[in-house]
């Protein structure tokens, strides 16, 4: 069973005659403590294209120390990364190679790396004798896997790599105004922020193995920071687009309202972010880590809208399968997470009832209802996504980040294109409300409500894209969209909450205990579902005057 450790640390280097200063008295610290010397054996694994190194994802089995057994550290955010832990075993363990699955796709892991490193602690604690802070020395050695199985020293022909590296990892809940103390203090001596975020992103550039930029080590600050802004397949698309003429990629590299941006840089920069976002969280869904399934599934629709919404900029004969498969994942991630939203709602209804008012075991049985659709929900979406279907996607997702689909529109100025779109997808919205607000009360106004919502939704993000190169009319723009689709969200969400009062009243009823609360709530939702429709018109008109249109043209 794999458990997790929050890593929060700071990296440094030093030369092999630079003396550590005594840190008692830095801020908090009272004493420093001797914690011994340990000799570790880690052994690292990634693709043969280091898929892993390139995102900053460390998977190695280590021997020796307190923790021996197989690490895997995520990156969170600048210098912070959870180390999920394993048993030793002689293969990669499964619970962990599935955390990597995003970014390895079916590709064997296999070793790339070995480290050797004589490793000196010390613990620093306050007046209490509370630990605080860690200090670790480390003297460290690295060979390419190849040569490490042996005794030599080099292997394929090239040589190992010594260097002494110091890490300061804070304790329990210690305060990060530690670490910076701690490293201004480390400054004044002489030791350097590190060169490279982990020990294996310097092994593998010192001893020749990053390959094509794959695996070159990220600049890093103390905190870990990457200075490089942007991956292997971005710079390969940005080379590419720029070779085709048809304007680079610049992934998060680009800066809102930069002069000369093409249509692909703005359109490419947010669907980056997006595939992004989908296989950095993977792990996260997997591991089940609060809001990862709701925030995964918007990045799902957010890059499936981004393909609909700019059809001049990327292909759709490529992007138009991606799309379908985009759909069917998020409707897969949506399964516990309406379930989870509609329960939320329906409980805080239920505690607005009062007592005189909740007659029978209204609480039990939506408890019941709930836990029924609960049970087998995450086994479910487990095995979606150990499933052939969602490799499939993933490949499709790396291979549009390696081959982005640009069509001839892409190289054109950022700003007439993207307006373009933007208002295309405010007509559909509007058409869609205009025959909403005239559509009969009942099943089919709430189904044309719903329409008009997801139109707005689409609206709002094609407007969320367009902001690097239309700046804040597009913000406004998309802020005015956001709230339709709130309105009518709210509405949808009435429509879908009666349905299963329904359903609860009925399931009441045929126990014989009364439905009489369920049906207080469901004219309550009806109420609410009127008062949002009352209050579309006037939102409508604010929303859709001509001038906010006319702001977004170039």
């Amino acid at each position: 069973m794999a458990d997790t450790v929050r890593e929060i640390e700071r990296k440094y280097e030093a030369d092999n005659d630079t003396q550590l200063p005594d840190l008692a008295g830095i801020g908090p610290v009272a004493a420093v403590a001797e914690a011994g010397t340990e000799d570790l054996d880690a052994l690292y694994y990634d693709t043969t294209g280091l898929s892993l190194a390139a995102d900053g994802v460390t998977l190695r089995r280590r021997t020796g120390g307190r923790d021996a057994g197989w690490h895997l550290k995520l990156p969170v955010a600048p210098g912070v990364r959870d180390e999920v832990r394993a048993p030793l075993s002689d293969v990669p363990p499964p619970e962990l190679t599935a955390l990597v699955r995003s970014r390895a796709l079916d590709q064997e892991l296999v070793p790339v790396v070995r480290l050797r490193t004589r490793r000196t602690v010390r613990v620093l604690r306050d007046a209490a004798g509370t630990p605080l802070a860690e200090v670790a020395e480390d003297a460290v050695h690295a060979w390419p896997a190849a040569g490490a199985v042996g005794a030599g020293e080099s292997g394929a022909g090239r040589a190992g790599a010594r260097w002494r590296e110091i890490e300061v990892e804070l304790l329990g809940e210690g305060d990060t105004g530690l670490l910076d103390e701690i490293g201004r203090a480390l400054a004044a001596a002489g030791v350097r922020p590190a060169s490279a975020a982990s020990k294996l992103a310097r092994a593998l550039a010192e001893t020749g193995q990053g390959r094509d930029g794959a695996a070159a080590p990220h600049t890093a600050g103390p905190d870990g920071r990457r200075a490089d802004g942007s991956g292997k397949a971005a710079a390969k698309a940005k080379s590419r687009a720029k070779s085709k003429g048809k304007g680079a990629a610049q992934g998060k590299a680009a800066g809102a309202g930069k002069k000369g941006q093409t249509a692909g840089d703005v359109v490419l920069r947010y669907a980056y972010e997006q595939v992004r976002a989908i296989i950095e969280l993977e792990p996260a869904v997997r591991r089940d880590l609060p809001d990862s399934v709701h925030q995964m599934r918007v990045a799902t629709r957010r890059l499936r809208s981004a393909f609909r919404s700019y059809t001049k900029v990327l292909d759709r004969a490529v992007t138009r399968p991606i799309g379908v498969e985009l759909k069917w994942l998020a409707a897969e991630l949506g399964v516990e997470r309406d379930r989870e939203v509609l329960t939320g709602r329906l409980q805080e209804a239920l505690a607005g009832v009062p007592g005189t008012l909740r007659l029978g075991p209204v609480d039990a049985r939506l408890r019941i209802w709930s836990e029924r659709r609960r049970a087998g929900a995450r086994d479910q979406l487990l095995a979606v996504l150990d499933g052939p279907r969602h490799l499939s996607l993933l490949k499709s997702l790396h291979a549009f980040l390696e081959e982005p689909p640009l069509r001839k529109a892409a190289g054109r100025p950022a700003p007439e294109v993207v307006a373009g779109a933007v208002l295309k997808d405010y007509r559909r919205l509007a058409r869609r409300t205009e025959a909403a607000l005239a559509a009969p009360a009942g099943r089919e106004r709430d189904e044309a409500l719903h329409g008009a919502r997801k139109a707005a939704k689409r609206t709002r993000y094609a407007a969320e894209a367009a902001r690097p190169a239309l700046g804040r009319p597009a913000k406004k723009f998309a802020k005015r969209t956001k709230r339709v689709q709130q309105l009518l969200g709210d509405h949808q969400d009435s429509v879908v909450a009666r349905a299963t009062l329904r359903e609860l009243a009925t399931q009441a009823q045929r126990a014989g205990e009364g439905g009489f609360t369920f049906g207080l709530l469901y004219g309550r939702e009806e109420a609410l579902a009127a008062d949002r429709e009352r209050a579309l018109p006037d939102l409508w008109r604010k929303v859709s005057r001509r001038k906010h249109r006319a702001a977004l043209r170039p």
